[in-house]
């Protein structure tokens, strides 16, 4: 008999509803989690294209920010407007395009990329790649009726945008198509009560914000002397492509502002700088330097103390040099660094390079040693797009009004005639002046002649004058008259038949190698030189019936190598067998309304103290200082002290630049200096004060000139 065993597990049943209803509970958990991952993808998906098209965009706006400045030079040279193959390039919507491709933001990734990448046969799930066939759709201009920008000049866009500025002659219809930059650009009465100044005393450059920026040429938000010239337009990558994408729109109103700066550092230069130390090793001493200073590239030597330096190309520190009050014993840019000076010492960090300014550029114009002379350059530059030329821009030499030129020479090497053109009722006329001989005039009696009277007037003269009857370079003259004479055709004669005729008399004790600010002299050396004496140019000037020094206020000097092929042209470097420039009567400047600019291609020797004598600021205008003196500048390739003899000692207050180049093989020393027997300076007989110009009254005639791009983003909140 066999017995069963128990069963180890109990017997149950199943509920089939119940199954059933964990089965569906569960499948709609899975069915839950499957959408929100779903949609968790597509979010992340939408957040990667917003993000690719964020990024697309701030290299788009970067490339525009580094392509305009190109095209505005482009625009200003000879030639521009002479075709549409040279013209298209530089329209706004080529500009565009062209940033377009330069940030490839028509591709997810660059096929270059890609290649390198080895995917095989991967394919890409970016619905952003594109093809921008029609530039418009992306940047549009905010009004207006042409062009994909909206230019800053002759409208208010209200709240949130800049100052718009004027034209001084009509409109620009080319602006909104083409960046262009002119001094026919004003601040007026757009502009009126939204800058620094009254627009009508200082319409060229003004008191404007610096931009909120990192390149540390001034303080973010602190007034400094510029122009801004600025175009607004929208911009969107998305948009046409909303489509496929599912991308919101996201236009977005930019500004790109072009500011012209004119140097106004204590130190400002585009050049390869060593700032501290003298070439001798010599530590700077009795040096005091108020204000930043900007090279292209830097040494910073010994314990050098600035309060801020900005560069374009870096800078080396010495471990006791200090900007800012501060050390930099290391990196300066290395992460963490600012952000931790801005926590702990303040907003404004003092070192700075223009590439690490994101969306700027700065772009400093130098010429180089064209700067200096005239002939070097196309005098007839024409079809330009801009009305102001690119070499009448920015090369010192060409901006003077008044312009003196050597025009021969003797076969042993010595200047024997001189060319001088200023300005007269807004003509140029010219006067020459042989060695040893007077300025003679082609339409005027000789120099010193006053006119005194009409044909047929009597005039009584109490001294003895010499006397000229005539018109238009032909004169009858009577020398040493006292007493009564009438000017008419019995008394003198008749040297111009059929016109009519004026009188015109000067003092016989007339000397015009006292009242003439232009000669020939010889160094102990025995160079051969040419005297400017600038405290006698405002009487010439009434003498030559010309205009005054508010339009007569800037001189170059250069040898007209171009008319005359025996002349050479001036060596840089220079070298002693070139002739020279004495600079001497020039320390009471106050007889120049506007101040008073020098340039020149040939050595300069300063043999006078110059502009020491002080005069009465314009008005609304009070200098920190409380001293203000006519604005002066003096361009040279190379500038000495003394003539006769070395000076004991040499003072230099104002600001010091170079126009070498920034990748120089060595740095300008921009305090040493040389005197005329061609020894170096005694370092410890230079007293240096340098201050940064901080209102356009301070501004001279001639300047270098600077260029800051920034394209900033006009947000909502902000219109």
């Amino acid at each position: 008999m066999r017995q069963s065993r128990p069963n180890r597990y109990p017997g149950g049943y199943i509920s089939f509803v119940a199954v059933f209803t964990i089965s569906v509970f569960m499948l709609m958990l899975m069915v839950f989690a499957y959408d929100r991952a779903i949609n968790a993808h597509a979010i992340n998906a939408d957040i990667q294209a917003s993000t690719d098209y964020q990024e697309k965009e701030e290299a788009t706006l970067r490339a525009i920010v580094a392509i305009v400045p190109n095209r505005a030079i482009r625009a200003m040279q000879h030639g521009s407007n002479a075709s549409n193959a040279v013209r298209n390039p530089l329209r706004f919507v080529n500009i565009f395009s062209e940033a377009l491709t330069e940030a490839n933001a028509a591709q997810s990734i660059s096929p270059e990329l890609l290649a390198a990448m080895n995917l095989g046969t991967t394919y890409s799930g970016n619905s952003g790649d594109t093809t921008f066939a029609n530039i418009g759709r992306v940047f549009r201009r905010i009004s207006g009726s042409t062009g994909n920008v909206t230019p800053g000049v002759g409208v208010d866009l209200g709240v949130g945008y800049p100052p718009a500025l004027d034209y001084t002659n009509g409109a620009l219809a080319s602006d909104p198509t083409y960046p262009l930059i002119t001094s026919q650009k004003i601040y007026g009465t757009q502009a009126s009560g939204k800058v620094g100044l009254a627009t009508s005393s200082y319409p060229n450059f003004n008191l404007i914000p610096y931009p909120n920026i990192n390149f540390g040429y001034s303080t973010p938000g602190q007034p400094f002397v510029a122009k801004r010239n600025w175009w607004a337009f929208t911009m969107d990558l998305a948009g046409q492509d909303i489509a496929v994408t599912k991308v919101a729109d996201t236009r977005r109103t930019y500004v790109l502002s072009l500011y012209e700066i004119p140097s106004q550092l204590p130190i400002s230069a585009s050049s390869f700088m060593a700032l501290g130390e003298h070439a001798d090793g010599s530590a700077w001493t009795d040096v005091e330097i108020t204000g930043n200073v900007f090279a292209g590239k830097a040494i910073v030597e010994g314990n050098t103390e600035l309060s801020g330096l900005a560069s374009r190309r870096g800078f080396e520190l010495s471990e006791d040099a200090t900007v800012g009050g501060k050390s930099f014993s290391g990196n300066p840019f290395a992460p963490g660094v600012r952000e931790t000076f801005r926590l702990t010492e303040g907003d404004f960090f003092p070192v700075s390079m223009a590439s690490e300014s994101g969306k700027a550029a700065f772009v400093p114009i130098n010429r180089g040693a064209d700067y200096f002379d005239r002939f070097s350059h196309n005098l007839n530059e024409s079809t330009t797009l801009s009305p102001t030329t690119w070499n009448n821009y920015s090369v010192g030499a060409m901006q003077c009004a008044m312009q003196l030129d050597v025009t021969a020479a003797d076969p042993y090497g010595s200047p024997t005639r001189l060319r001088f053109r200023y300005y007269s009722a807004g003509v140029r006329q010219e006067v020459v002046k042989d060695w040893g001989g007077e300025w003679t005039l082609p339409n005027m009696p000789p120099l010193g002649y006053m006119d005194v009277g009409d044909e047929n007037d009597t005039v009584t003269f109490t001294t003895p004058h010499d006397l000229a009857y005539g018109k238009i370079g032909d004169f009858a003259y009577i020398d040493n008259f006292t007493g009564t004479i009438r000017f008419d055709n019995a008394t003198f004669g008749d040297p111009r038949v059929g016109t009519r005729k004026r009188g015109f008399a000067r003092p016989v004790n007339y000397d015009e190698s006292n009242t003439s600010p232009f000669d020939f002299k010889d160094l102990p050396s025995g160079k051969k030189c040419i005297t400017v004496l600038p405290e006698r140019i405002p009487n010439f000037l009434v003498e030559l019936a010309g205009s005054g020094t508010s339009i007569n206020h800037s001189l170059v000097v250069n040898v007209d190598y171009i008319t005359n092929t025996s002349l050479t042209k001036p060596l840089i470097p220079c070298t002693e067998t070139d002739w020279g420039v004495i600079l001497g009567e020039c320390g009471n400047m106050t007889g120049f309304t506007k101040g008073f600019s020098l340039v020149t291609n040939l050595r300069l020797y300063i043999g006078d103290d110059f502009n020491i004598v002080e005069t009465t600021p314009p008005a609304g205008y009070t200098p920190a200082s409380g001293k203000y003196y006519p604005p002066c500048s003096l361009f040279a390739p190379e500038k000495r002290y003394g003539v006769d003899y070395d000076p004991y000692s040499v003072e230099v207050s104002g600001q010091l630049g170079s126009v070498a180049a920034e990748d120089a093989a060595n740095p300008v020393r921009p305090l040493d200096a040389m005197m005329v027997s061609g020894g170096s300076m005694d370092t410890t007989k230079m007293k240096v004060n340098l201050s940064a110009i901080n209102h356009p009254a301070e501004l001279p005639p001639i300047t270098m000139m600077n260029w800051l791009m920034v394209i900033e983003e006009l947000r909502n909140e902000f219109k």
